[in-house]
C-alpha cells in the first residue's frame, strides 16, 4: 500500500527557509512522479513543483521558481522541498502526491496523497 508523510512545515518569518520532507513507501520512488502541491484558505490547491525520471525538475508557478528547490534521496525514499525566501503569501498547507511515470500540475490526476503539513510565513 502506498504511504506518503510530509513533515519539516512551521512558523517562519518572512525571507526564512523550510525543508519539507516527503516519505514514501510501497512504490519505488525513482519510477514514480512525487508533486508537491499547496491549498491556502479559501483557495484551489495548487502545483508547486515535481521531480520524475521522465520530467526531471519542474516547477510550476513562477512565483517559487528560484526559490524552492525538489530533490530525491532514494536510499531514504523521501523527497524534499527545500524553500527559501519564504513570503506570506507561501503560507499553505503543503502535501505530496504520486500519480506514476509522469508528472503534473492537476491536483485530481494523482492517485496517493499525503495529510499534509502546515507552512505559514508572518512576522
Amino acid at each position: 500500500q502506498v504511504q506518503l508523510v510530509e513533515s519539516g512545515g512551521g512558523l517562519v518569518q518572512p525571507g526564512g527557509s523550510l525543508r519539507l520532507s516527503c516519505a514514501a513507501s510501497g512504490l519505488i520512488l525513482e519510477n514514480s512522479a512525487i508533486g508537491w502541491f499547496r491549498q491556502a484558505p479559501g483557495k484551489e490547491r495548487e502545483g508547486v513543483s515535481c521531480i520524475s525520471k521522465r520530467d526531471g525538475l519542474l516547477y510550476w508557478p513562477d512565483s517559487v521558481k528560484g526559490r524552492f528547490t525538489i530533490s530525491r534521496d532514494s536510499a531514504k525514499s523521501t523527497v524534499y522541498l527545500q524553500m527559501d525566501s519564504l513570503k506570506p503569501e507561501d503560507t499553505a498547507v503543503y502535501y505530496c502526491a504520486t500519480r506514476g511515470w509522469y508528472c503534473s500540475d492537476s491536483p485530481r490526476s494523482y492517485d496517493y496523497w499525503g495529510k499534509g503539513t502546515q507552512v505559514t510565513v508572518s512576522s
